[in-house]
């Protein structure tokens, strides 16, 4: 057990697929299991307390989001000793794979989500879509999904083209259509952005009595980075393990936005972009005030500037 600890905080971000892949499940065996399943899935399980968080991440977006190339579950490991299944992918496949089907038949007719009091089901995007359709395997599970896909199937979300090249996916089978998937569910949560049109087209088809809808307006489409780059990933997988997470307590953690200048950017360009200067001056001024911020004390300027010249001569005064 010692040595899976010793790896779990051992870097592995970088290291070539196949080393990567040998890391993790040299960690898993030695607290669980390890098993491929097929050629783009992987399965990693680390046994400890009765809190189970599963997890349904990209191996590129692993390397690319964590500082240690560690699965974001293993975080949650070291940090509250939480039990932790991570569904792993090659590329992006939405986990639409026979043999991902039949591992989750196997751990429910061995009852395996049985042995724990509580059951986490989380993703982003592909994966948040996966979360979804996957918890109907632990009836009374929690959801986070941020930003999921409800289908691909062109009859249902023929809108979206982002991912064309993915139609030819069967989305119609077993563990098909993710929002009929959380029927299951204790509670799921779906975190989007509503000015995402295309995420906020997915959201709304996942509405449903027991899910609750958490919005992170104007913060763009790549919401699980920015969760982690503002330092609340932590604090929100955490509250929804200890059944706390709400609209309420997400407000709390989204108050971090203020001091995240990739927001602060993306907000002031829908304000310009929306013709509100007002508040776009409003907002130079709070952030000019409270931060180091060249931009905004040019944009600050320049929209001041711009109203002043716009006025009559006998109505121009320093606002």
């Amino acid at each position: 057990m010692q040595n899976a600890f010793y790896i779990m905080d051992t870097p592995m971000v970088g290291l070539p697929k196949g080393e990567w892949l040998e890391t993790l499940a040299t960690a898993s065996d030695e607290l669980g299991f390890f098993e491929p399943l097929g050629r783009q899935h992987y399965a990693s399980f680390v046994d400890m307390n009765d809190t189970l968080l599963v997890t349904f991440e990209n191996i590129q977006g692993i390397q690319a989001l964590s500082e240690n190339g560690h699965p974001l579950g293993w975080d949650m490991v070291r940090e509250h000793g939480w039990s932790h299944l991570c569904l792993t992918c090659d590329g992006d496949t939405w986990f639409r794979d026979q043999d991902v089907y039949e591992f989750f038949d196997l751990l429910v007719d061995d009852c395996f989500f049985d042995a724990y009091d509580h059951v986490i089901f989380y993703g982003a995007g592909p994966c948040a879509y996966a979360a979804a359709a996957y918890s109907v395997s632990a009836p009374g599970a929690t959801v986070l999904a941020v930003q999921p896909q409800a289908t691909l199937t062109p009859a249902i979300a023929g809108w979206d083209d982002r991912f064309t090249e993915r139609r030819r996916l069967n989305f119609t089978d077993r563990y098909g259509y993710a929002p009929d998937m959380l029927d299951a569910a204790q509670s799921a949560f779906v975190v989007f952005d509503p000015f995402q049109h295309l995420d906020a087209m997915h959201a709304a088809l996942f509405t449903r009595p027991n899910v609750t809808k958490l919005r992170m307006p104007h913060m763009g489409a790549a919401l699980q980075g920015s969760l982690i780059a503002m330092e609340i990933f932590g604090p929100l997988m955490a509250l929804t393990g200890h059944h706390k997470l709400d609209p309420v307590s997400f407000a709390k953690l989204y108050r971090a936005r203020r001091d995240y200048r990739p927001y602060l950017r993306f907000l002031l360009s829908a304000l310009e972009r929306d013709g509100r200067d007002d508040l776009a001056i409003q907002l130079c001024g709070n952030v000019s005030d409270r931060m180091n911020a060249p931009l905004f004390r040019q944009r600050l300027k320049s929209l001041r500037e711009n109203r002043r010249s716009r006025r009559p001569a006998n109505q121009i005064y320093d606002g």
